[in-house]
């Protein structure tokens, strides 16, 4: 049965258990390798139960995942797909 722990990236336990046993065995290594937390939630949803799992297995949370804002700022209208001339328009 397939233990899913980030439904974003569709990371399961195993493939956490594997990036373990490669060495990978802090929180922000983990993330790297795995990918969870880089989908849409951008880790609400998945870091806590990604750093139970590896603290279950003797890995160190550390102090959590580094968050990526984007590079450039983008205005929200943007991300909602909506055309700024409308916006200014109204």
């Amino acid at each position: 049965m397939k233990r899913i722990v980030c439904r974003c990236e569709d990371v399961t336990v195993e493939e956490l258990e594997r990036a373990m046993a490669l060495g990978h065995r802090d929180i922000e290594s983990l993330k790297r390798y795995t990918g969870f937390g880089t989908g849409v939630c951008q880790g609400k949803s998945c870091l806590v139960s990604c750093a139970l799992e590896l603290v279950a297995r003797g890995g160190d949370p550390g102090h959590g995942i580094t968050p990526r804002p984007p590079y450039h700022p983008l205005p929200l209208a943007a991300l909602a797909g909506l055309e700024l001339d409308e916006l200014a328009r109204e």
